[in-house]
């Protein structure tokens, strides 16, 4: 099978060729699928796309014009393709389901204990031989309240962590998890509630049109004004400005982010050069209690691995003409 592949960093390639051992004929590409760019799929049976790719009605309408057969994801998250679009036009697309929740969910507690115990201006201090100890005090995790935001697969590694940290949990989603409730005492409770009572707030959601903007202005009011707010979901699950009103006016302590609401075009890239035309990203970024990552948090040598097989097998499956589990539907 011939396979482009959309949105190529430098350090994925070598993991899909490991991956496929020669049994597809694959072409690297680091420019995004786009309506524009769609035409680079010529002649091609799959092309693999990443978050940052837009595959729109109108791409996905190009794309099986130009003879495209598959839409192969290297994400969990597929908010970014039509997949009504693509049932459509006849186009197969399948996404990695869960390459490491582990990834993601280590990475929202490396944020939280870098917020809290203010590593990034402990370590700056100390660049400086600055040795002063004001205004680096944090707090136990031990007997806080974490909430925490959707308990799918990687909510549930997320209460594993914090249950071994000591904290209370509690839990939100539109189905509960059983051994989450046995295992480590997580209670459900409302959203409101859930920003009412928690110390902690991290959100593992997928986008969708349920949880867009789902923490806005009327939950930042409820929350504690000592509240961390953790996100590493997807950028629009928060409520952009209304984060920043919230931040200026003191009602939670700290954010930290490693997803953005208007990411596209700008995380994945180098624009040391280039400063983006974006005042709300540059306001956060500009927070001394705001900690940004570019979308990193799945940035790990296992989840890489697993995303490259996974690939692959998708590819394997439709080209051996074998049921494939990971294929979405509209």
């Amino acid at each position: 099978m011939r396979v482009l592949v959309y949105s190529t960093r430098d350090f994925e390639k070598a993991y899909l060729e490991n991956a496929n051992h020669g049994k597809h004929s694959i072409t690297f590409t680091k420019e995004a699928l786009s309506s524009a760019t769609a035409i680079n799929a010529i002649g091609y049976d799959a092309v693999s796309i990443f978050s940052a790719d837009e595959a729109c009605f109108i791409t996905i309408e190009k794309l099986r014009g130009f003879g495209v057969k598959y839409i192969c994801l290297r994400s969990v998250g597929h908010d970014n393709v039509n997949l009504n679009a693509a049932e459509r036009e006849g186009i197969k697309v399948a996404n990695v389901p869960a390459y490491s929740p582990n990834a993601i969910a280590e990475h929202a507690v490396t944020l939280l204990l870098a917020l809290n115990r203010k590593l990034i201006e402990a370590n700056n201090n100390i660049k400086h031989f600055n040795f002063d100890l004001n205004h680096l005090t944090g707090f136990d995790l031990n007997g806080k309240t974490i909430g925490i935001v959707g308990t799918g697969k990687i909510g549930s590694v997320m209460a594993k962590i914090m249950h071994g940290f000591g904290c209370n949990l509690l839990g939100n989603d539109i189905e509960e998890n059983n051994q989450l409730k046995e295992r480590y005492n997580l209670n459900y409770v409302s959203l409101e509630s859930l920003c009412e009572q928690s110390d902690i707030i991290s959100l593992h959601v997928p986008l969708n049109s349920e949880t867009h903007h789902l923490i806005h202005e009327d939950l930042f009011d409820v929350m504690k004004e000592s509240a961390y707010l953790i996100n590493t979901a997807r950028g629009a699950v928060v409520n952009s400005e209304d984060l920043v009103k919230a931040l200026v006016n003191k009602k939670i302590t700290a954010y930290g982010m490693d997803v953005y609401e208007h990411e596209k075009d700008i995380f994945f890239k180098d624009l040391s050069h280039d400063i983006p035309d974006d005042d709300v990203l540059i306001r956060l970024i500009a927070m001394p209690n705001v900690l940004v990552t570019g979308h990193q948090a799945f940035l790990t040598h296992e989840a890489l691995t697993n995303i490259a097989e996974t690939t692959i097998y998708n590819l394997d499956c439709w080209e051996n003409d074998k049921t494939n589990e990971n294929e979405l539907t509209g």
